[in-house]
């Protein structure tokens, strides 16, 4: 299995490890960051700008988006359909056979998802993080380590729970939606919002383009 990383700051460092983890042969990470390319990532070229996936696509290997930020990440998803994107499990993850993922989204060490969650394409569940059984979680989200979602949540797309952020049971937070780390939500958190505390209050609407 061949893989090509798309993106090469922290987050990519994270994804590497998975890949090799899962026995990857990763060939190289791309990055528009011109200061990076010919440098090595944790051992691996920085071969150039992301410009390379279609040269690269006919080679027979797949791709994954090591990018933290979910706009940027749903850019070039969006930009680059057709690709071969890879869906990484972490094999010291606990992911339920039940559940359905969507492509190119990874789940990180120590992670658990459980029966009949449903995660959508380039989330990131990152270390630790817990979904719980029914939950919901649109394209392009990002779980942060250590979330919580209790039973039936539901995150829209493009949303971000914040590092050990918890949402109760059946409770919802809306697309892309900023929820801070350490917060508990225990009602409902409308799209575009930035929320955070104990419990969870709205400081600042967004307009959603």
């Amino acid at each position: 299995m061949k893989l090509v990383i798309l993106g090469a700051g922290g987050h990519a460092k994270v994804v590497l490890s998975l890949a090799l983890d899962l026995g990857y042969q990763v060939l190289g990470l791309l990055d528009d960051d011109a200061e990076k390319w010919g440098q090595n990532l944790m051992g691996f070229p920085v071969a150039g700008p992301l410009s390379r996936i279609w040269e690269l696509a006919q080679r027979d290997v797949e791709f994954v988006l090591a990018i933290g930020d979910n706009g940027v990440r749903q850019k070039l998803a969006e930009e680059h359909q057709g690709v071969p994107w890879a869906t990484l499990v972490h094999p010291k993850a606990y992911v339920h056979s039940s559940v359905t993922l969507g492509e190119g989204t990874v789940v990180m060490a120590g992670a658990i998802v459980q029966p009949m969650a449903v995660v959508g394409k380039h989330v990131i569940v990152n270390t630790g993080a817990v979904v719980e059984h029914d939950c919901w979680v649109g394209d392009y989200a990002h779980i942060a380590p250590g979330a919580k979602l209790g039973g039936g949540v539901w995150v829209g797309a493009g949303a971000l729970v914040g590092i050990g952020a918890v949402i109760i049971p059946g409770r919802s937070v809306g697309d892309k939606a900023v929820l801070g780390g350490g917060s508990v939500v225990v009602r409902n958190i409308p799209s575009g919002a930035v929320a955070y505390g104990v419990p969870a209050r709205v400081v600042r609407q967004e307009e959603l383009s």
